[in-house]
């Protein structure tokens, strides 16, 4: 009964067979049907969606593109140097002297790991963005939906009404 009545909402609201629907139009028609909301939060769905590598590579990603992580590594960097320089150099014991070869190695490490975490976490933003459009299309199918269901409604009653205004001026004119 259900799928009958679907089948009906779409001919009559979206021009088209049930067969034709496509998984978001079929969700928002079972939605009115149901009488229930569409609306859903895109970020908890992403988060529903993600596992334990997607949250990792958000986390790497938000601390290594934060000025916090920029400063503390600039710190160190500058450390780094001036131990190697300065200090243990007075000392005869610098582990990396200039021109800082193990550090180099170190920073080209680094960043041959950061970069496809920082793109991993870039590819799963762009899925929450296409899972954010995809609940916004229904949201607003629904609401435009919802709409001409008004629009029917309200025309049904204007007639309705006009139909007996009709017929008290017909035995208006029938009693002249």
């Amino acid at each position: 009964m259900a799928e009958h009545r679907i089948a009906d909402l779409a001919q009559r609201l979206l021009g088209k067979p049930s067969a034709a629907l496509d998984d978001e139009e079929r969700r928002v028609l079972a939605n009115i049907e149901a009488g229930t909301v569409v609306a859903r939060d895109a970020a908890d769905e992403a988060d529903a969606r993600s596992d334990f590598g997607d949250r990792l590579s958000d986390q790497v990603a938000a601390v290594g593109g934060s000025w916090g992580f920029i400063i503390a590594f600039s710190v160190v960097l500058f450390g780094w140097m001036l131990l190697n320089s300065d200090v243990l150099a007075h000392f005869g014991a610098a582990f990396d002297p200039y021109p800082y070869i193990f550090l180099n190695l170190m920073l080209s490490t680094l960043a041959a790991v950061q970069a496809p975490i920082i793109m991993m976490s870039q590819n799963r933003q762009a899925a929450k963005d296409r899972v954010a459009a995809s609940l916004d299309y229904e949201t607003n199918l629904r609401a435009e939906l919802d709409i001409l269901r008004l629009h029917e409604k309200l025309d049904a009653m204007v007639i309705a009404r006009l139909d007996a205004i009709e017929a008290k001026l017909d035995d208006l004119a029938s009693r002249a």
